[in-house]
């Protein structure tokens, strides 16, 4: 049958009818483990019900009223997340595209600001993933991205990963900031060291630059830390986020210190849907949670359980996976066969996951998992691998 909706995305040929927790129940009456969490959207989990309830509650009052006017839920959102980080202020948007276009737009409108409008240059780094929009693909500078869509948007120099020398080269008298994700989701995994970011923040205290982070994807909790770029002990001026902030709704927002968008004022950007009522309510919802006592140091520990199961898949199917990758609840297997393999592999043994570049498998469950699912996860990913191995033993011996 065609389908009337945009030939985009090589759809698996699955549907889920409900979820629960780690779970997803598929048209058929297959139980599913889910370890892609909507592409790390589903902080909470399938049918939270804290979330059910709030979105049930929110639903009962005015759904959007627009930017027009005030949205308490929003201003009670904001200065949660103001409390939780270094940020003083936050604009709310639907995506983590979204979200990137306003911190670039904050990081080169505060040098407008400062008298400075030639600083709008944004240094970036090989392997990142932005968004789709037009100015966030020039960003991530990912080939396959750009192709047909025109001349890329300028404004964007990109540099090796966390390569400090190559970012000191690429400093010129138009630059506004440095963009990066402290972990490359769709990169394939990648942490940024700790020490470079460290030293990363002074060289931009240095010359005069903002650091922006990207932190759609491993930003709130899914490091074990609320931000990720936590575990350096760095303070960046601008940090987007999304995916993981309204648990399953669309919510991103750009947060950042007062200074850093002193000229983000009056009419500068907007947003029709961003921070209405339905969406503000269910992102307070999943903070509710998230920042509740322990549950972060849970991931943190999970996360270590984790690791140290998938370092033993790795120690007993060298042929299959090459290494282990992440942070937290978000880990990626760089494999030696085609990731897209392994993945049809994980799938059929009722494990979902998700492909990332670099020839790797992310591995991002609900932050709400137990010792029970990590341990379920491992026990399938061991039948996938086992089933793969065999023919790349051949394939070596040959």
């Amino acid at each position: 049958m065609t389908s009337a909706l945009y030939p985009t995305y090589a759809r698996a040929d699955i549907a889920f009818t409900r979820g629960e927790g780690a779970w997803l129940l598929a048209e058929n009456g297959d139980r599913y483990l889910d370890f892609a969490s909507g592409v790390a959207v589903l902080s909470l989990g399938h049918e939270h019900p804290h979330l059910v309830a709030t979105l049930q509650a929110a639903a009962q009052k005015p759904w959007h009223v627009s930017n027009l006017f005030r949205i308490p839920q929003a201003e009670s959102l904001a200065e949660r997340l103001a409390a939780a980080t270094f940020a003083d202020v936050v604009f709310f948007c639907n995506s983590g595209a979204e979200a990137v276009e306003c911190a670039i737009k904050t990081v080169r409108k505060y040098h407008a600001a400062n008298g400075a409008p030639e600083r709008y240059r944004i240094i970036t780094f090989e392997g990142a993933f932005h968004g789709r929009t037009i100015a966030t693909i020039a960003a991530g500078g990912n080939p396959k991205y750009l192709e047909g869509f025109g001349p890329p948007a300028p404004g964007f120099d990109q540099v090796a990963f966390a390569d400090l020398d190559a970012v000191e080269a690429a400093i010129t008298e138009e630059t506004a900031g440095v963009l990066l994700e402290p972990v490359q989701g769709e990169g394939g995994l990648r942490v940024f060291p700790k020490e470079f970011l460290v030293r990363l923040r002074a060289l931009c205290d240095a010359r005069g630059l903002l650091l922006a982070l990207d932190e759609v994807q491993c930003g709130v909790g899914r490091t074990g830390k609320f931000l990720a770029c936590e575990h350096a002990g760095i303070v960046p001026d601008v940090v987007a986020l999304a995916k993981g902030l309204g648990g399953g709704f669309p919510l991103g927002a750009c947060i950042a210190t007062r200074e850093a968008a002193k000229g983000m004022t009056l009419g500068a950007h907007g947003s029709t849907f961003g921070g209405n009522p339905l969406a503000a309510a269910v992102g307070g919802a999943v903070l509710d949670v998230v920042l509740g006592e322990g549950f972060l140091a849970r991931v943190a520990a999970l996360g270590g359980l984790l690791r140290q199961r998938l370092a033993e898949l790795e120690d007993r199917y060298p042929g299959v996976i090459e290494t282990v990758r992440g942070e937290g609840l978000m880990f990626g297997l760089k494999t030696r066969i085609p990731n897209g393999d392994f993945a049809a592999a994980a799938r059929a043994e009722k494990l979902l996951t998700v492909l990332a570049g670099d020839n790797v498998v992310r591995l991002l469950p609900p932050l709400i998992v137990d010792e029970s699912d990590i341990g379920e996860a491992i026990a399938r990913l061991d039948r996938a691998c086992g089933r793969l191995a065999a023919p790349v033993k051949q394939l070596g011996a040959a």
